[in-house]
């Protein structure tokens, strides 16, 4: 049973709206969040609702000395009926669960990681935003608090979640990025946490990533760790290469096979399910950077888009590397791309029929 303690400051109506009308994405958080204890004696317990307001922590926190922390990320959407419904978080809860385990934390159970969510929205249902492509975005994590030098799992957990209106991630997101080939740095290994959605994965991301930003891309692509020719994320987000065209009746979508250092994405999943629901054929496996350029010069591969939570869909309109630089395209989005982002989309904001049951209401309407 959750406990709630509301705040004595909330944001005021004006300010709130300023807020909704440009939220941007990760600036403005609501006025609650959740915490949970978890300790080696009692398991989880003490859920509630409380004030947002900043952590007090030991120095000696092993948060800080051993990175033991993981997260998720996941959307809450305004439907048409006046409620708000969270796109697939039984997903999430699983993969939170995996990442715990991997990283040597307890494992939230899926009921308490969901009724979170849903204590937190109803006590913030203000904060949810209505315009086109916005959302409620929704921030779990869960961090070692114990206070103890000595290197071994944490018999002290903390489990807090956090939410901040959001509007579009990439700021030309919808009109294509240039990403940059990494050869030198490589994200993750198969027998690592390159599937656990841990911070010290993307803490380990950002130097690739500002050299991408010094050759003018937007993104990186990761390479495997082994040979640095199999392509394997963009930045955060899984990628999908689109073969063919609907003029031509052949379309196929290829995503890199799940080997161990990729980030099982929901969103990457979703697509997948979505492309053979349009009639497309649907395909996990390995592709390489070879591949890639000479599929591209060939026509063969028409389109290449990113996808994650925080940005849904983002097509590739250019790859630059150490060899060169070529344009998918014409450098526009494509029609396939455009079509599975409509289809998520539309589901996700309760628009389009919910035939796989991806939607969880979380608050209902009036």
């Amino acid at each position: 049973m959750f406990s709630r303690t509301l705040t004595t400051h909330p944001t005021s109506a004006d300010r709130l709206a300023e807020i909704l009308a440009a939220p941007g994405f990760g600036k403005y958080f609501t006025d609650h969040m959740v915490l949970i204890d978890w300790d080696a004696d009692r398991g989880w317990h003490d859920e509630r609702v409380v004030p947002y307001a900043p952590f007090t922590l030991d120095p000696a926190t092993m948060l800080f000395h051993y990175g033991q922390e993981i997260f998720e990320g996941l959307k809450a959407y305004q439907q048409p009926d006046g409620s708000v419904a969270a796109f697939r978080p039984e997903a999430n809860a699983a993969r939170f669960a995996r990442s715990a385990h991997r990283i040597a934390l307890p494992e939230l159970p899926e009921q308490l990681f969901i009724d979170s969510l849903t204590e937190l929205v109803a006590a913030d249902r203000a904060w949810v935003p209505t315009a086109p492509d916005t959302s409620l975005y929704l921030r779990p994590f869960m961090f070692a608090s114990e206070v103890a030098l000595g290197v071994h799992p944490a018999k002290k957990v903390t489990y807090c979640l956090i939410a901040s209106p959001a509007g579009i991630y990439f700021s030309h997101g919808a009109t294509g990025v240039t990403v940059w080939l990494s050869a030198e740095y490589v994200r993750a290994a198969p027998g690592g946490t390159g599937e656990a959605k841990t911070g010290g994965n993307y803490a380990a991301s950002l130097l690739a990533q500002a050299e991408a930003a010094q050759r003018g891309c937007d993104q990186v692509v990761w390479l495997d760790a082994v040979e640095r020719r199999w392509v394997e994320e963009m930045g955060t987000n899984n990628l999908c290469f689109v073969y063919g065209t609907e003029d031509a009746g052949t379309v196929e979508i290829v995503t890199p096979a799940l080997n161990g250092s990729l980030l099982p994405g929901i969103t990457r999943d979703s697509l997948i399910t979505l492309a053979r629901d349009l009639g497309y054929a649907a395909t996990e496996r390995r592709i390489s950077t070879d591949e890639w350029g000479k599929a591209v010069d060939a026509g063969e591969m028409t389109e290449v888009f990113g996808c994650g939570t925080a940005a849904v869909v983002t097509p590739v309109a250019a790859v630059r590397s150490a060899d060169g630089e070529f344009t998918i395209g014409g450098g526009r989005p494509g029609p396939v791309t455009l079509k599975l982002r409509e289809a998520l989309v539309a589901i996700q904001q309760g628009t389009a029929p919910d035939l796989h049951g991806w939607r969880h209401t979380l608050v209902p309407g009036a």
